[in-house]
């Protein structure tokens, strides 16, 4: 079959893979630059240019892996290929949902998957109260659409809560604040599901001067098989959102696993490293499971 890569360049780790398997399995796969991809609407059908070239019918399937800092014009071109009949592995809308935070545990806290106590606002005025309606500090404060770790404060008195959300909220910033679980001891839980189907997982630890657990911020790993209660939470978190790949984000409190983040375009190469799951290949049968293969 023929499948587009929305990717920036083959140079990435998690692109590259994705398209040695796609080939390693006989299929044609091409890289298209969402960023350089334009839609056309009017008179005739709807089209979706790439450097020109009418790509609206060129694929039976895509697999988006869209930048954070281009999400509404990768969702668009992921959404227009879409309503052209053409395979998604992440819903444009799933996209959409998993790269706000906000929105994201909204839609999970409707769903009763546990996560931890959060608030978001944008109101100068009371910060003091807002603080203690988490139950005081230490607090996180999150970019809504922060990634990799970026964008994640630990502010651990409230002096230091208040002068980092109140600039934030001069500077006009989405954030949210979270009460901090301390005994997750900066540690967290990446489960990777393909097709509402678990692939991997893994457990990441922060650097010792380091609350936050992500890799790209120099966190270690191992493999880890989650419970039960992990596994629904991520398989539902995933459904919910309407993702067919995802990178499911937990922690372990005293209250139990607390679901913090989804990640709609989920890397490949610290989880292939430490589970060595060739998951670039389970994204390829997902593919091939929902395209009929061409004679």
């Amino acid at each position: 079959m023929d499948i587009g890569l929305l990717s920036v360049s083959m140079n990435v780790y998690s692109t590259k893979r994705i398209a040695d398997e796609a080939e390693n399995r006989g299929h044609y796969i091409e890289l298209i630059d969402h960023t350089k991809c334009s839609v056309k609407l009017g008179s005739g059908k709807p089209k979706v240019y790439y450097l020109n070239e009418d790509i609206t019918n060129a694929f039976d399937a895509i697999i988006p892996r869209i930048g954070a800092k281009v999400t509404k014009h990768g969702v668009a071109i992921v959404k227009q290929l879409e309503m052209n009949g053409v395979f998604s592995t992440a819903h444009s809308i799933g996209i959409t949902r998993a790269r706000n935070k906000v929105r994201t545990l909204q839609i999970l806290s409707r769903k009763h998957i546990p996560i931890p106590e959060t608030l978001f606002s944008i109101n100068p005025d009371d910060i003091e109260e807002q603080i203690e309606l988490l139950g005081g500090p230490p607090v996180i404060i999150k970019l809504q659409e922060g990634t990799q770790g970026l964008g994640v404060i630990l502010a651990e008195s409230k002096k230091s809560a208040k002068s980092i959300i109140d600039t934030f909220y001069k500077m006009d910033t989405s954030i949210l604040i979270q009460k901090f679980i301390e005994e997750s001891n900066g540690e967290d839980i990446r489960i990777f599901v393909v097709g509402q189907k678990i692939v991997a997982s893994m457990k990441r630890s922060s650097d010792v001067e380091d609350f936050r657990s992500n890799v790209h911020r120099g966190g270690s790993t191992e493999t880890i098989v989650p419970t039960p209660k992990e596994q629904h939470m991520a398989l539902g978190a995933t459904k919910h959102l309407g993702l067919g790949v995802a990178g499911v984000d937990i922690i372990r409190s005293r209250k139990g696993p607390l679901l913090i983040e989804v990640n709609a375009s989920p890397g490949l190469q610290g989880i292939e490293a430490a589970t060595g799951v060739n998951i670039a290949k389970e994204i390829i049968l997902f593919v091939e499971k929902n395209v009929p293969r061409k004679r």
